[in-house]
């Protein structure tokens, strides 16, 4: 679990041996000293975001990776690092990701604003382009962050669309400004006018665009002018067949409005009766029933009653009151037509139009066969047009119901989608009529289609929710399979009594096996946790047997966890019982941790109790370890103030100066080392780390003030050699010339002595005596200075003995001429030493005896004796 640690110090050494892209190469000193170096490196990219990308992935330092992030700007570099650090570095991962959402978000309006491009193109190359397209694409554009040159491009489609639509627009206006100056009667002239722009709109690049019913009713008004205009010309041929007496009046009936009236007022609303009366009688009815604003059905739809011209004179009667009533009603009616026209509302209009063929009303005034002929003309307009209208809508919901496939929605919204389409479809059967069934096929089959993805996702659902239903009645089975095998076990056992007995002694009973009781029951639940849906009508049976399953099967777990908890809890008292400085607290605390283990094994709690009790008994360890812990920490620091004064110590003697003589010095030195020592004992033990290199220091110290002290005994010692060696001299000159018989001056005699240096007490009072026995001798003359001079001769070869005894005990050569001396004198050396059991005197006092005898020496044996003082003398042994 470590692993990434190892990698990260891998990659630390990496940046610490390897130079970075962007700099020189970084120092291989202290952590600071490396996070200063990689903090230049930082400051110094410049903006080379591959330099920047190396020292993020090599740095060991955040605020180093942080600083270099901001270089950082492509989108393969950002995906790159937030790949390396998602699981090491929060900010730097924050930073990338913020980084590479806003440039997705970016690249997601781009091809947003492509995709609306595109759309914008393919309608501007349609041939059949309407103006709910537009708006569509208009909506998608509004939500769409585009940047300025996909706004440029989509604004320079977009002002075409709108050229195409104005020009539509146009052409929609001429046309029906043709239709309306058509339908004003025009002469021949204007009539071929018209007929020649109407022939120019047609070859127009939007003529798709204009309504199918606009031509047919153009089409209608022109043929209908030039059937009246031809009429018109054989009007005089006719006139004196009609010119009989009496024939206008009564031969030629009446023209019907239904034959003559109907295509005026169906073109144009606002034509007079007396036109339509004044047309010849030859133009074809056919023409204008034919015309999709046609009227003729319209006028007679009143079964031929109500728009039948009034009485003549002669057979003109009074209405009566019933009649007045119901001929009031009935224009009620017509003018209520013409509001509900007015508004727009065709069906309101068409519901008044079907009660007024329904009511029975009597003759109408020509005025209101009229009125009523051009509001059902204007009924059948707006009808025509509300047919076109909703065939259209219906083209446009097929197509849109045959791009859902490709749209890639939801299931759910798929079906919202579906289904909120043919609600539209049914509005528009109620507004615009029936659709063809032709039509309607192609559009159900799309719907079919469509919705097959959503009515397959359903049914799976469907099918899951069984499954799943199945599969929870198995868990319920499972579930009072455990229940039943449990009582039988109890039973086998002696009942739940011996159970409760067994728990209550205080140990886990052998008829359950709690871990795995506890492991099923969890295995349980968690299976039902993942069940998924089921159909409301089975889920709450299902719940309610699985609930009670699961309660009857955890009542004895229940209980023994009871008994558990209170066991935990008495763990965790033992532990807050423990001195924490006692030698015996660690093995006791490892006791309890492994008695709490084998009780977790045993019986597992609740995840929730088990934490919140395991939280306390770590708690409480960690309070006896933080005690010991902190009471290592006073040691430690007690030993840190020890070892301060020890430091101390060894500092004070190695800086140790002395003034003065050898002597003071000497004696500087020697209470130096003595307080030095006592200091040192007197301080407390050290950490074991610094133990050794303090002890090494301390005596390094000790040991050049002693060689100090050393050095300058030496020169002290060697300088009372000499002045030894010398006064020895002096004296064996005084006892030559004392055996020489020669005059001796005794006061130059005194001089030469007081000349030399003085030696310490008992050398100096050996060689006063001797040199004083020889002077007093040499002074008295006579029988003194003879028995004085045979004793220097008699001592003679006593000096030759001493000085061998001396040379073998100090190891000095005596010379081939004393080798069988020396040997006689080793074996005798040898003998007493055993004999006596005592050790022998020093080398110094040794040597001292023989410079206070008194001898005569020749030059080989005063050479012996000045080895002897280079020996022994000088090492002042």
């Amino acid at each position: 679990m470590f692993e990434f640690l190892f990698k990260q110090q891998a990659s630390q050494a990496s940046v610490a041996g390897q130079p970075s892209a962007g700099g020189p190469q970084a120092p291989l000193g202290s952590p600071a000293e490396r996070r200063a170096a990689q903090a230049e490196l930082a400051r110094n990219l410049g903006g080379d975001e591959a330099a920047a990308v190396e020292l993020i992935l090599n740095s060991e330092f955040a605020d180093v990776r942080l600083a270099a992030a901001e270089h950082v700007t492509s989108q393969a570099a950002l995906e790159r690092v937030q790949h390396a650090v998602r699981n090491s570095d929060r900010r730097v991962a924050k930073l990338m990701q913020g980084r590479l959402d806003a440039i997705r978000h970016v690249q997601a309006e781009q091809k947003q604003a492509q995709a609306c491009i595109a759309l914008a193109q393919r309608l501007l190359a349609d041939e059949k382009l309407t103006p709910n397209l537009v708006a569509d694409l208009d909506r998608q554009w509004k939500v769409v962050d585009a940047a300025p040159e996909a706004a440029a491009e989509f604004s320079h489609v977009r002002e075409a669309l709108a050229e195409r639509l104005e020009a539509q627009v146009s052409l929609q206006r001429a046309v029906i400004d043709a239709l309306a100056a058509l339908r004003k009667h025009p002469d021949a002239g204007a009539v071929e006018r018209l007929a020649s722009e109407h022939a120019a709109h047609m070859a127009s690049p939007e003529r798709a665009s204009l309504p199918r019913h606009l031509l047919n009713d153009f089409d209608a008004a022109l043929a209908a002018e030039r059937s009246v205009q031809q009429a018109a010309a054989a009007a005089p041929a006719a006139s004196s067949v009609a010119a009989a007496p009496g024939a206008a009046s009564t031969n030629t009936p009446a023209r019907t409005p239904g034959a003559a009236d109907g295509q005026p007022s169906a073109v144009n609303g606002g034509a007079s009766a007396g036109v339509a009366e004044n047309a010849p009688q030859a133009a074809p009815a056919g023409n204008a029933d034919s015309a999709p604003g046609g009227t003729a059905e319209a006028a007679n739809g009143h079964d031929g009653a109500a728009l039948r011209p009034a009485r003549t004179p002669k057979d003109k009667h009074k209405p009566t009151p019933a009649e007045l009533e119901a001929n009031r009603q009935f224009m009620d009616m017509v003018e209520a037509m013409e509001a509900a026209l007015a508004q727009g509302q065709l069906h309101i209009a068409a519901e008044h139009d079907k009660t007024l063929k329904d009511s029975k009303t009597g003759r109408l005034t020509p005025a209101q066969a009229e009125r009523l002929a051009h509001v059902r003309a204007d009924l059948k307009r707006l009808g025509d047009w509300a047919r076109w209208g909703g065939n259209v809508s219906r083209e446009e919901l097929v197509h849109a119901v045959e791009s859902l496939p490709a749209a890639g929605l939801g299931m759910s919204e798929l079906a919202k989608k579906v289904g909120s389409m043919r609600e539209r479809w049914k509005a528009l059967d109620g507004v615009s009529g029936a659709a063809p069934k032709s039509l309607w096929e192609k559009f159900d089959a799309a719907c079919t289609a469509a919705y097959a993805p959503a009515a397959a996702h359903f049914k799976h659902l469907a099918d899951e929710r069984h499954s799943n239903a199945a599969k929870a009645q198995q868990l319920v089975d499972e579930a009072n399979a455990l229940i039943a095998k449990d009582a039988a076990q109890l039973e086998a056992a002696g009942g739940a009594q011996a159970d409760r007995e067994e728990s209550a002694s205080g140990n886990l009973p052998h008829t359950h096996d709690w871990r795995a009781l506890a492991s099923t029951t969890q295995r349980l639940r968690q299976a039902w946790s993942r069940l998924g849906t089921i159909d409301r009508k089975d889920k709450k049976r299902l719940d309610a047997a699985f609930s009670k399953a699961m309660d009857a099967l955890m009542a004895p777990l229940d209980s023994q966890r009871r008994i558990e908890v209170a066991r935990r809890e008495q763990l965790i008292e033992e532990v807050g019982k423990l001195n924490p400085l006692d030698r015996h607290t660690i093995d006791t605390l490892r006791r309890l941790q492994e008695s709490w283990q084998g009780h977790a094994r045993a019986l597992p709690l609740e995840r929730k109790t088990e934490q919140a009790l395991w939280q306390k008994f770590r708690s409480a360890c960690d309070q006896i370890f933080a005690k010991r812990k902190e009471h290592a920490h006073a040691a430690d620091h007690e030993r840190k103030a020890h070892l301060h004064a020890r430091e101390a110590i060894c500092a004070s003697l190695e800086s140790a100066t002395f003034e003065g003589d050898d002597k003071a010095v000497l004696a500087a030195i020697g209470k130096t080392l003595k307080d030095a020592a006592a200091a040192w004992h007197a301080s407390g033990v050290v950490p074991r780390s610094s133990e050794q290199k303090i002890d090494q220091r301390y005596r390094a110290a000790v040991g050049a003030l002693q060689s100090q002290a050393d050095t300058i005994r030496k020169r002290a010692g060697a300088a009372q050699a000499n002045a030894m060696r010398e006064k020895l001299r002096l004296v064996q000159a005084l006892e030559c010339a004392v055996a020489d018989a020669g005059d001796i001056d005794q006061a130059e005699w005194s001089s030469r002595w007081q000349a030399l240096s003085a030696l310490p007490a008992e050398q100096e009072r050996t060689l006063r005596t001797r040199f004083e026995a020889a002077l007093k001798a040499a002074v008295e003359g006579g029988a003194a200075r003879s028995a004085y001079a045979a004793q220097l001769e008699n001592n003679r070869q006593r000096l030759l003995s001493e000085v061998l005894r001396l040379e073998i005990v100090a190891g000095i050569d005596s010379g081939a001429e004393f080798a069988k001396d020396r040997l006689k004198m080793q074996v005798e050396v040898l003998q007493s030493s055993l004999k006596s059991g005592q050790k022998p005197a020093s080398h110094a006092a040794q040597f001292l005896a023989l410079c206070a005898m008194p001898a005569l020496a020749d030059a080989r044996t005063s050479s012996r004796i000045e080895q002897l003082f280079r020996k022994i003398g000088a090492e002042g042994k």
